[in-house]
């Protein structure tokens, strides 16, 4: 056993002081540059008194030129700014990445030991100061306190910057109630909210309204000023692992709750409180083949129904509502254009259809690592979503991605790269200048350039009651009643409930009795998604696969409910396949992502369910397999309907 034990603790030590060492010389590394950097920064924007008013004069030239100027036009500001601007400050600008937040509100200049992914994103300073970038996604979620702090020490960088441009700040989804890896973040104090498949279970435009209203209004107290949202992607393909993110099946549906959304947290036009919202994945993301995740290869959309302009429609609801940006998405559209590319790199999905066909004029962003492939310690953890580009270079994916008529790209930071493509006239500055002056027009819109700061009064929009009620009516209204034999629900008070799978502690208002002890049992189950064997991390992360349960746990279940009558709470991310499960309950609750004493509630009856079910639920791998990736309601025999939803 020593023999064993000796040299397993030897290497655990070796590897554990490997770690350490690498860490120190990124530390070291790390800081050195950040003091470097920081060296470059010129001071504070000085304050020029013109008219009785006081300007910030923002490339220090001690007068005030036409675009610090508020009284003049966006368009006259945008066009001073472009033709002041080099042309690294220009590549910097058409790129959108990731970036560090430390707990306490500081700038992430070394790499955090316990966060893996620190390591790739690199010292805040050198996205900032040297590549020049002023757009950044964040995924942090510390104090409302801190991140306040931090977005006005990021503000004061922009401000010092040759020509005081200002940062705009991105987010995915923070409303939900849990964590969706790589798609949402949970932000504790913000209001909570079924997932986006749970509003589809509503069917209310006005609640999705409401919805977004007070996300912005939310985004804008800690400095978000671009929603990566919605998805007006219609979830075709059950076995895609991000039906979650839709609003669910019906692109009619789809259609009136992406304008809803756009509306709601843009307002009619995009101005100083706004939010600006980027739709995505263009052309719709929702008929992957074989369901297999196009973050990674093959990358294609499929259409053997024939049914691609269905996954138009809810697009076309955002431009009439007149969304800001466009996400288009990885994949191949196959067969719909005469290159099979990905969306971003096809001219004829960027410059045809979005720009010609729809008139679109809004800025174009690709979806994140599209030419690089993701690697925190030299480990491939997304590989580059280049697809049908595979074949090209660094240099050539950025001339093919800019020649469609892409604005910015995402979770890149080739800046550099780009500079030189554009000295070399390999990319023509004029083209550069048209997304350009598309991007800075936002930040004007947005009011970013007379003020991007803000005051601890704002946090006031955490002590809104209304807002949170609001959220958890929605919540409410997002459960869907699927099966309720002999009227078993609502649950009478006095009934002697084990509860099974569930992630909260019960409490003296739901008392949890031993299984022997019970009358009813109340079972959370959750979408199947037993990952994928794969040789990248984050394919393996995000799972996917089959959408029924490996046989092991239907017996365990089943031998569970056959022994007292049974409440399935089924957690629904996928259409999960329950048909072997299913006879032995007495009834079922469709979950999209709901706090689990609201589910409760329901159960005894504290409200009313009135959610529909925004997707088929199939009754077999079987049909799942036989129907189409882009048509809708086309599973044979579903075990529950589209729409499907009882009542007490």
């Amino acid at each position: 056993m020593k023999r064993i034990v000796k040299p397993f603790l030897l290497t655990i030590s070796t590897i554990f002081l490997l770690l350490i060492i690498i860490y120190i010389f990124f530390s070291i590394k790390w800081k050195l540059d950040s003091a470097k950097n920081f060296d470059l920064l010129g001071d504070k924007a000085p304050i020029i008194n013109v008219g009785g008013n006081s300007l910030r004069d923002l490339n220090k030239n001690g007068r005030l030129d036409p675009y610090e100027n508020p009284n003049n036009t966006i368009e006259e500001r945008v066009e001073d700014l472009v033709n002041q601007m080099t042309i690294e400050e220009k590549a910097g600008s058409l790129f959108i990445n990731m970036i560090g937040v430390n707990a306490d509100g500081s700038l992430m200049e070394v790499p955090n030991l316990f966060n893996p992914f620190s390591f790739l994103m690199g010292a805040s300073s050198e996205k900032l100061i040297l590549k020049k970038m002023n757009h950044f996604n964040i995924r942090a979620s510390h104090s409302k306190e801190n991140m306040l702090k931090w977005h006005n020490k990021i503000q004061e960088i922009g401000e010092r910057s040759r020509l005081g441009i200002p940062i705009t700040i991105a987010s995915d989804p923070r409303h939900g109630v849990p964590n969706t890896f790589g798609a949402s973040i949970f932000t504790p104090y913000f209001s909570k909210w079924p997932s986006a498949l749970g509003l589809g279970a509503t069917q209310d435009s006005l609640l999705v309204y409401e919805h977004a209203k007070i996300v912005k209004e939310e985004y804008k107290a800690i400095g978000i000023r671009v929603a990566l949202g919605p998805m007006a992607d219609i979830s075709t393909e059950p076995r895609w692992i991000r039906v979650d993110g839709t609003f669910g099946e019906d692109f009619l549906i789809n259609s009136k709750l992406t304008a809803a959304y756009v509306k709601g947290i843009q307002g009619d036009s995009i101005g100083i409180n706004s939010v600006a919202s980027m739709v995505k994945h263009f052309p719709g993301a929702g008929t992957p083949l074989d369901g297999n995740d196009t973050h990674f290869p093959p990358g294609i959309q499929t259409y053997p129904g024939g049914e691609f302009d269905k996954h138009l429609k809810p697009f076309e609801a955002a431009f009439n509502a007149g969304v800001s940006s466009v996400m288009p998405y990885y994949s191949i559209p196959k067969g719909i254009t005469s290159e099979d590319v990905g969306a971003g790199y096809n001219k004829e999905i960027i410059s045809g259809l979005l720009r010609e066909k729809y008139n679109f004029q809004g800025i174009i962003c690709t979806d994140w690592a599209t030419i690089t492939d993701l690697k925190p310690l030299g480990i491939i953890f997304k590989p580059a979503s280049a697809h049908g580009v595979e074949h090209l270079n660094t240099d050539q994916r950025l001339k093919k991605l800019f020649n469609a008529g892409i604005d910015m790209i995402g979770g890149e930071s080739l800046s550099n790269e780009l500079s030189e493509l554009i000295k070399k006239g390999e990319i023509s500055l004029t083209r550069i200048n048209e997304s350009v002056k598309r991007i800075m027009k936002q930040k004007f819109q947005l009011g970013l350039f007379d003020n991007p700061y803000l005051d601890l009064k704002v946090l006031s929009v955490f002590n809104n009651q209304e807002n949170l009620k609001k959220g958890i009516e929605a919540q409410k209204k997002s459960l869907v009643l699927l099966k309720n034999n002999q009227k078993l629900l609502p649950l009478k008070k006095e009934a002697k409930v084990y509860f099974h799978g569930f992630d909260f502690y019960p409490n003296s208002l739901f008392q949890s009795y031993s299984l022997e002890n019970a009358d009813i049992i109340i079972a959370k189950v959750k979408s199947p998604n037993y990952g994928k064997d794969s040789e990248y991390l984050m394919e393996k992360m995000i799972g996917g696969g089959d959408l029924d349960f490996l046989e092991s746990d239907v017996n365990q279940m089943i031998k569970l409910f056959k022994s007292k009558p049974t409440v399935i709470v089924l957690n629904l991310k996928r259409p999960a396949i329950i048909s072997k499960i299913e006879p032995y309950s007495e009834a079922i609750i469709a979950d999209f992502d709901v706090d689990e004493k609201i589910i409760l509630e329901l159960i005894y009856g504290e409200f009313l369910p009135t959610g529909k079910l925004p997707i088929q639920l199939p009754s077999s791998m079987k049909s799942v397999l036989e129907q189409d990736e882009d048509v809708p309601f086309d599973l044979k025999k579903p075990l529950y309907d589209y729409g499907h939803g009882l009542s007490f």
